[in-house]
């Protein structure tokens, strides 16, 4: 598990010059996300995509669990009430049923959280919407403590906004 600090720089040029500095100090640039308002040129800045400015993560998760729920109910059911080859139960039927409906769970919920704004950048909008740069890097527990230095004392214009404990790789 990662650590992502969040910074607010107030300024395009703020922002890359902190690009920059994160990059000599062999952050991987795929750890670095720059969120700022719509509509504004992001050149030379690794901007933030969907699994960090939306809900997509949440939103599968819940579909993948609720599917499922789902699909063992009607897979019992049908293993149960209509069996296809004599009067047995149909198992196989009951597990296809469920992860059918995890997969379908997990894709229809993922496409509705894909246009929700993730709650966890929800206190920067007004930052953001004023022209602000939310700076987010992931970091192994080892190296915040560095980074954080480092961005306090090359960027005295930016304000740390605090620190999220676990971050899944994948993000």
């Amino acid at each position: 598990m990662k650590r992502r600090i969040y910074w607010l720089m107030p300024d395009l040029a703020s922002a890359r010059r902190a690009m920059d500095d994160l990059v000599r100090a062999r952050v991987d640039v795929a750890r670095i996300h720059f969120a700022g308002p719509e509509g504004m040129d992001m050149a030379g800045l690794h901007a933030a995509n969907v699994w960090q400015t939306s809900d997509v993560v949440h939103a599968a998760k819940t579909g993948w669990a609720v599917g499922s729920a789902c699909g063992i109910v009607v897979g019992l059911l049908a293993a149960l009430m209509f069996p296809i080859f004599g009067d047995d139960p149909e198992w196989e039927v009951a597990v296809l049923v469920a992860v059918v409906g995890g997969v379908v769970g997990t894709w229809s919920a993922s496409m509705i959280g894909i246009s929700i704004p993730s709650p966890r950048l929800q206190r920067f909008e007004g930052a953001i919407a004023q022209g602000q740069i939310l700076l987010m890097v992931d970091l192994p527990r080892s190296r915040v403590r560095d980074i954080e230095a480092l961005l306090q004392s090359a960027h005295p214009e930016a304000r740390f906004e605090g620190e999220e404990p676990r971050i899944p790789a994948f993000l």
